[in-house]
């Protein structure tokens, strides 16, 4: 593996440059190939999607809104669509950040969804709990999910998290959650979060942390950004690796007690 650059507080950033041998054409290929031309629609789907969770939350509620948006659409970001190839990439991907060569006991992924990344880190980790604040994610991701023994599903908030879960839990994945809090998404909120999220977690237990990142000036680059920010500023956490990749962020953060 190529050493990883380090800041003044010994964080290692990723910019996911060529590994050693990966030159030239089939480097570009392998950094190219992540989209096909039919994932611009995934794009225009998951901003549809999100047009209508910010009405429908406005009327009906948080949860109402999620609940909602898989009643409609069913698949609300075509995650599991097979005309569009980077969810899953990106998917793969995440997992991949995880620490080389370490089992984990028991993971939470919160914020499953339909569970396609739930049932990934079924191949990383001796039990999977997905949840999601929506029951109807919760079922289908259940039904996707029926081969895998390992892997459950239950309906919850992260805002409001079950005491009986703390220090359950050696991994704890968010992917695409935290910027669908409810507004206004504050730092103290944000930091409130993480300090919740780090209960979870027993002693030498890990936090993965992705969100999509498109550029600086965006603004919704800009709250991935501060999402990231408040978890690395608490004192409960300490990260380990910053990666950048196409279109998303991923903060590695290990526990501290």
């Amino acid at each position: 593996m190529v050493a990883l650059p380090e800041t003044a507080n010994g964080t290692v950033t990723d910019r996911a440059g060529p590994q050693p041998g990966e030159r030239g054409l089939r480097a570009r290929w392998r950094r190219a190939r992540f989209m096909a031309p039919a994932d611009i629609g995934l794009f225009l789907r998951s901003a549809k999607t999100d047009g209508a969770i910010g009405r429908w939350r406005g009327e009906v509620g948080q949860r109402a809104a999620f609940e909602n948006a898989y009643g409609t659409f069913g698949d609300p970001w075509a995650s599991g669509s097979d005309r569009y190839r980077y969810q899953g990439w990106k998917y793969d991907r995440v997992v991949d950040c995880l620490p080389p060569g370490r089992r984990f006991s028991r993971a939470l992924d919160l914020g499953c969804g339909l569970g396609l990344l739930s049932t990934r880190l079924a191949a990383r980790a001796d039990a999977v709990v997905g949840m999601d604040i929506a029951q109807a994610a919760v079922d289908r991701a259940a039904a996707r999910a029926a081969a895998h023994a390992h892997v459950s599903f239950r309906q919850g908030d992260v805002l409001d998290l079950p005491r009986d879960l703390d220090g359950q839990f050696d991994l704890v994945v968010i992917a695409d959650t935290l910027y669908y809090l409810p507004p206004p998404i504050t730092p103290a909120l944000l930091k409130g979060v993480a300090a919740r999220v780090a209960d979870l977690l027993a002693p030498g237990g890990v936090c993965l942390l992705a969100n999509h990142y498109f550029f600086a000036a965006d603004p919704e680059s800009r709250l991935s950004r501060r999402i990231h920010e408040a978890f690395a500023w608490s004192p409960r956490f300490h990260l380990v690796r910053e990666s950048r990749r196409p279109f998303y962020l991923v903060s590695l953060l290990d526990h501290q007690p």
